[in-house]
């Protein structure tokens, strides 16, 4: 056969992709299958796996088509798939370009809120230790919504009716919409840069999740859980939950509620006030009462009534007191000079003198003791000195050579007791009484023992 009807292995595979691109059946497909193998690039573009139980099929989801999933996809989930079969002509596998995503069984918004809220659950944005109290008595509240929505409405009538004498300041934001949520965090910004107000509450009416979905934002509950101003939370109907309510410092059920819960009531201070002025009034009556009756005392006593007869009492009791105090001064005086006769007389059996005279005395004796020893002693020591040299003297060698005998030694100064400590020829020394003779063995004759 001619090679040139042989195909390249590219050739074919761009005959198969073209076939695939050309079929109607295989453009906007809708598929079902469990994702895995999920990886998403940092391009944002996703690549996976989509499986049954008895096939696979490759996908790909470019980062154009990702942006706009309100969810992010994982490994095990099921979801539902539109997008295109074609051909990847390097490996030569068929693959879907997929348009859109959504969960299999679950709306996207609701698996996209509950991956958010687990995550930030996790991050400690829910944790009641991070939640600020809210002022008593607030001198500004900060409103964050629509301007032109029914909830800012709502929130405004029910503040001036229970608490007029508060400041109001409206932070415009969009409540709906793609850039709704940038909208919001940006408000919150602002108010806690200008430092204005003392509470805010960020909110909007009811609606369906797609509407509340900017306070599901990510962005929002940051901004929120950093907000140095406590935030309520105030979005949709009582039944309605978004991530905003978790994270706020309170949750209201409603704009209205958020209201009550921002500012007191006028009446209900008035009325604390009132129970206070009169608690105040009755403790105050309470003390005039005691006082006077104490006053009443006071004036019916014998000091009020006979005040000379309790001055001349107190006179009396003084010079009393004044001959006492001489009496018992006297008697302390001739206490203490006993004390110094005793002292004194002490003090001069102890005086410096006596004992000076009685220690010269003692010294003397101990002196003429020690010069009567150390005669003693000198007289023994030297008697036995002189029996130790005569006996000394005679034992000496010196006493032996005035004889006529002398001490024999070889050069290395050693006593020569014998002749085999010699040899003929070595020089030895000869000690006599008055010097060495320096001498050399000529010959050895050794003498015989006498049986």
């Amino acid at each position: 056969m001619d090679q040139d009807n042989y195909l390249s292995v590219s050739a074919l595979t761009k005959y198969i992709r073209r076939k695939f691109d050309a079929d109607p059946h295989l453009q906007n497909m809708y598929v079902r299958g469990e994702i895995s193998n999920f990886k998403q690039h940092s391009s944002g573009h996703m690549y996976f796996t989509l499986k049954d139980e008895k096939a696979r099929l490759l996908a790909v989801m470019f980062s154009a088509n990702s942006a706009s999933l309100k969810f992010k996809p994982e490994n095990g989930m099921k979801v539902l798939l539109r997008g295109d079969i074609t051909v990847y002509e390097q490996s030569g596998q068929y693959q879907i370009y997929v348009k859109a995503m959504s969960p299999d069984g679950v709306g996207d918004l609701y698996l996209a809120y509950e991956q958010l809220k687990k995550k930030l659950e996790q991050k400690g944005l829910f944790s009641p230790r991070h939640k600020k109290p809210l002022p008593v008595y607030p001198k500004t509240v900060g409103i964050i919504t629509s301007p032109t929505g029914a909830a800012l409405r709502d929130i405004l009538i029910t503040v001036k009716r229970r608490y007029p004498v508060v400041n109001i300041i409206i932070y415009p934001a969009l409540v709906q919409g793609n850039n709704a949520a940038k909208s919001i965090a940006r408000a919150i910004s602002i108010a806690n840069e200008r430092k204005e107000a003392d509470v805010l509450i960020a909110g909007r009416g009811g609606g369906s999740i797609e509407e509340l979905w900017a306070f599901n934002e990510e962005i929002v509950a940051e901004t929120i859980f950093d907000s140095a101003i406590p935030i309520i939370s105030a979005v949709g109907h009582e039944t309605d939950f978004t991530i905003a309510d978790f994270v706020a410092d309170l949750r209201a059920p409603t704009p209205t509620g958020a209201a009550e819960l921002a500012v007191p009531h006028m009446n209900e201070i008035l009325e604390r006030i009132m129970n206070r002025k009169n608690l105040l009034t009755r403790s105050m009556q309470e003390i005039v009462n005691i006082e006077s009756t104490k006053l009443g005392r006071l004036e019916k006593s014998y000091a009020f009534r006979y005040p000379r007869k309790m001055y001349e009492q107190k006179l009396e009791q003084l010079d009393k007191g004044m001959e006492r105090l001489k009496r018992e001064s006297r008697r302390y005086f001739l206490k203490k000079n006993d004390s110094i006769q005793t002292l004194t007389a002490a003090l001069k059996k102890q005086h410096p003198h006596e004992n000076i005279e009685r220690v010269k005395e003692s010294l003397e004796r101990h002196k003429k003791t020690l010069n009567r020893l150390m005669e003693n002693n000198l007289r023994t020591n030297t008697r036995n000195f002189v029996q130790m040299t005569s006996t000394l003297s005679a034992l000496s060698p010196l006493k032996i050579m005035e004889r006529g005998y002398g001490l024999v030694f070889t050069d290395q100064e050693q006593l020569i007791k014998s002749t085999e400590q010699v040899s003929i020829g070595e020089n030895i020394v000869v000690q006599v009484k008055d010097g060495n003779l320096h001498c050399e063995v000529r010959d050895i004759k050794e003498r015989k023992s006498n049986d």
